[in-house]
């Protein structure tokens, strides 16, 4: 049998279809592995350099995100888009830097895949650079500012808004698509991703508190098997203040219980509130939380607008009065459940015009569960063992709720009859 000669240094075929299938391999995973690395940035550290003519904040990264910048108004705010980036920080990281430029900073998942830098100025200011570099140390992340003049300012805010206009993340969040007479209930943990909301003094977080409560509370009213439960976000990312709203009317939903926990000056004030949704506010301090938390979009980096023109037709005006009826009726129900686990506040039922209770055809509420700046309230708020106690009483005070509209249905002669919602 005749066989062929090979050269010396020669690979012989199947060698070398074997080391050129693994380079074509290697170059394929190449890309992937370049995508994987940039989905698991981290940002160890942050600090802020103070300069005699200019300001830097810098993240210490594990990578090389790309990075966009630009300003906004209303009030002086610089925003950082970037990719998904995981920030390995204390919690209280950029809360009180004390520059004379950068007022404080906050940073979190803005959207899907999308981190957000939101850096709150003390003076208008212009971007000298904002990028990802190698360092020293490691890969970093640079935003660079120095004063600038306020017409200056507003004349760049302008010119970014003409050839990018900001529009809020959309998100998914749907129930289960299951054929089901059972009512659904939104639970919506306040705040979220870049948007951290109040801080305690010792760094925890309200975004994260009153996400574990509604996880718990979600499970609580599921375990009684006669609701269906939809939480507005389940980790930690920021939702618009609309979305949130939209997210219950789409779901048809029953029932929307937003879930807060605040912080004050008097630190002896203690206890949870109740609030529903009124053209006047109840009180000054309901009136002062409602206009906090209708800011929690800037907080993001989002500009507020104004509320959507309401239809003024009678049957949206039937439908609206008969939908706050009920939202005062669950309300006056879950501070009796609430007596039983945990203190309530001096004023347990207030009412104010919280954007996120606007829902014209969704029984809203707004649970505050306390207050990060009350020792007493912080340990009940960090606690396992009250927090699964309290949202059992929830739970139970939504089940009455759910089973008292129930009956209604089965018997409309003797409630006000459920008007169509308006098209």
């Amino acid at each position: 049998m005749r066989r062929t000669a090979l050269r010396a240094g020669t690979p012989p075929p199947f060698i070398a279809m074997a080391a050129a299938l693994l380079t074509a391999l290697g170059a394929l995973a190449r890309p992937a592995a370049a995508e994987e690395q940039l989905k698991e940035i981290s940002a160890l550290t942050a600090r802020i350099e103070a300069l005699p003519d200019r300001s830097r904040l810098l993240f210490d990264l594990t990578g090389l995100p790309p990075v966009t910048a630009h300003p906004v108004a209303n009030p002086p705010r610089i925003i950082v888009d970037l990719p998904e980036v995981l920030f390995r920080m204390e919690p209280n990281a950029g809360l009180s830097p004390g520059d004379k430029l950068i007022k404080s900073y906050r940073y979190g998942i803005f959207a899907p895949g999308r981190s957000r830098v939101v850096i709150d100025l003390a003076t208008p200011a212009k971007i000298l650079k904002a990028d990802s570099e190698v360092a020293v140390g490691g890969p970093r992340l640079i935003i660079e500012l120095a004063p600038t003049s306020a017409g200056h300012f507003a004349a760049t805010v302008a010119e970014q808004a003409r050839l990018q206009p900001a529009d809020p993340p959309k998100q998914t969040a749907t129930a289960a698509k299951a054929p089901t007479d059972k009512p659904m209930v939104v639970i919506d943990p306040g705040h979220g991703g870049v948007d951290m909301g109040a801080t305690a003094k010792h760094g925890e977080m309200e975004k994260d508190v009153v996400l574990e409560f509604a996880r718990a509370l979600r499970d609580k009213i599921q375990e009684t098997g006669r609701a269906r439960v939809l939480l507005t976000r389940d980790h930690d990312m920021f939702l618009p203040l609309a979305e949130r709203v939209r997210i219950a009317r789409e779901n048809n939903a029953s029932l929307f219980v937003s879930v807060h926990a605040d912080t004050l000056a008097a630190s002896r004030v203690e206890g949870a509130t109740v609030y529903t949704v009124s053209e006047r506010a109840s009180d000054a301090e309901a009136a002062q939380m409602a206009e906090k938390e209708n800011l929690a979009d800037q907080a993001a980096g989002l500009e507020s607008k104004a509320d959507a023109e309401e239809v003024g037709d009678i049957l949206f005006e039937l439908t609206r009065r008969e939908t706050r009826a009920y939202s005062r009726q669950f309300s006056h129900s879950l501070i009796s459940f609430w007596r039983e686990v945990g203190a309530l506040n001096k004023n347990p039922s207030r009412s104010a015009g919280f954007v996120v209770l606007k829902a014209f055809d969704v029984p809203s509420v707004l649970l505050e569960l306390g207050y990060l700046s009350s020792e007493k309230d912080l340990s009940r708020l960090t606690s396992q063992d009250w927090r699964e106690r309290a949202a059992q009483k929830t739970a139970e005070a939504v089940d009455a709720f759910i089973s008292a509209r129930s009956r209604e249905a089965r018997a409309p002669g003797e409630a006000p009859s459920s008007a169509a919602r308006p098209q």
